[in-house]
């Protein structure tokens, strides 16, 4: 009955917003193909920006900086236990979903889902956000130029949300 009802939920919706812009008296169909044809502008607008953000973040990979940038850390990483193998996904989390996806699968093919690296990368996955893509692609596409709130408080709940990852991937997996 679960299974019946989370498939109804999108197409009740879809046809309740219909009803109520038809009761309101809007042309529901004018406004869908008008949405269509913002939302594709939107798109086109977006791509430069997303394949910037992609190219950096492949080459920054590819050149061996970021395993160079993680053995310096190593030392003060085993101050404070952190794993290594993880700082390369908690550097490209705020930057890019998909280059932090390729991480945490490499971290999880090489270790196991079950492995304690595997299920901090899964947590740290879900505990943050794209931070760095966001402001770059949102804020581009509408020529916000002015984002250092923005940034910092975005950069700061990415760090909340790494150091409550390891902490609590600590408690409950060690």
């Amino acid at each position: 009955m679960l299974v019946q009802f989370s498939n109804m939920v999108i197409p009740l919706l879809i046809l309740s917003v219909l009803l109520y812009g038809t009761y309101k008296k809007v042309p529901t169909y004018e406004a869908f193909v008008e949405g269509g044809k913002e939302g594709v502008a939107m798109a086109v607008s977006l791509l430069p920006f997303l394949l910037g953000m992609l190219v950096s973040i492949t080459i920054f990979r590819a050149s061996g900086a970021l395993d160079a940038f993680v053995h310096l850390l190593e030392p003060v990483l085993a101050v404070f236990h952190i794993p290594p193998d993880i700082v390369p996904l908690a550097l490209t989390r705020p930057i890019s979903g998909t280059a932090s996806l390729g991480v945490a699968t490499d971290i999880i093919q090489n270790d196991g889902p079950d492995s304690f690296l595997g299920k901090l990368a899964s947590t740290m996955q879900g505990s943050t956000d794209t931070t760095l893509y966001v402001l770059t692609v949102y804020f581009g596409a509408v020529q916000i130029k002015k984002m250092g709130d923005a940034l910092k408080v975005g950069l700061l709940a990415d760090l909340i949300g790494i150091t409550a990852s390891l902490i609590i991937c600590y408690i409950l997996f060690s």
